[in-house]
């Protein structure tokens, strides 16, 4: 009886790795959503910058009034400003949360996009596994001729710069 899956010697493998980092890093889609983030960031940190500056004026103002105030005035007003105060550190919290959401969608859109590219390329370049070297990862040592970092790097750019281009198409598929 013959077997579907005939059984791969190791001596056959066709092996190849990236340096993950490096072709994350060297991704024109991650650096260009990188940079919007980073906009992003920064827009935040104004907001947030002009919120706190009118919050300490306010307390300023309250300390300079307060002795002219009643009790009930002055405990009305410092409720009001520890109130303010809240809001304005859950609005940071809530800003923070949603950049480091945006990071972790772009880390996770990234990686699928990348992955799905090396099943392609693997497919045309004969490959039966690419492995991710990083440092401290679980790959010590490999041969620099199975390194396709920069081959994988330009082939996937031009693949995001064509689908770009081609706002129908989706990113075509990898280039040896």
């Amino acid at each position: 009886m013959e077997e579907e899956n005939p059984e791969i010697r190791i001596s056959d493998l066709k092996i190849a790795y990236i340096h993950t980092d490096s072709v994350i890093n060297n991704y024109t889609y991650f650096v260009e959503r990188s940079s919007e983030i980073a906009e992003k960031g920064k827009r935040f940190e104004g907001e947030l910058s002009n919120r706190a500056k009118g919050f300490e004026q306010e307390v300023a103002n309250f300390q300079k009034s307060a002795s002219t105030m009643t009790m009930n005035q002055a405990k009305a007003k410092e409720e009001e400003l520890v109130s303010k105060e809240r809001n304005l550190v859950s609005y940071r919290d809530n800003l923070m949360k949603e950049l480091s959401a945006d990071e972790n969608n772009l880390y996770n859109e990234v990686y699928d996009r990348i992955q799905t590219y090396l099943k392609d390329y693997a497919k045309e370049n004969g490959l039966e596994m690419i492995l991710s070297y990083t440092r401290g990862g679980g790959v010590w040592y490999a041969n620099d001729a199975m390194d396709i970092t920069k081959s994988v790097s330009e082939g996937i750019n031009k693949a995001y710069a064509s689908a770009k281009s081609t706002p129908e198409k989706e990113e075509p598929k990898a280039e040896k």
